[in-house]
């Protein structure tokens, strides 16, 4: 099965990344662009006997090593791929 995770920052937590892209854009002569926030984008195939079974794993994943509880959310999508 494949999956797709998507990491962002909390809201309310300092986007540094974020800014600098924003402020790059500016820079560019590209106006109209607010609150830009950066995040990951991970894809992983999981081998598990069910549906079910992959996402857990890819949710103790996301828990324990892609995303930091404190200060970033995440969400992710399994599908048969």
């Amino acid at each position: 099965m494949r999956a797709r995770v998507f990491v962002t920052p909390r809201k309310g937590i300092l986007d540094p990344q974020g800014r600098a892209v924003e402020g790059a854009l500016t820079s560019l002569g590209i106006s109209g662009v607010a609150n830009l926030r950066v995040g990951r984008y991970v894809t992983l195939e999981i081998d598990a006997p069910s549906h079910a079974a992959a996402e857990a794993t890819v949710k103790r994943i996301c828990e324990q090593l892609l995303a930091n509880p404190n200060i970033e959310d995440f969400r992710f999508e399994v599908d048969a791929g």
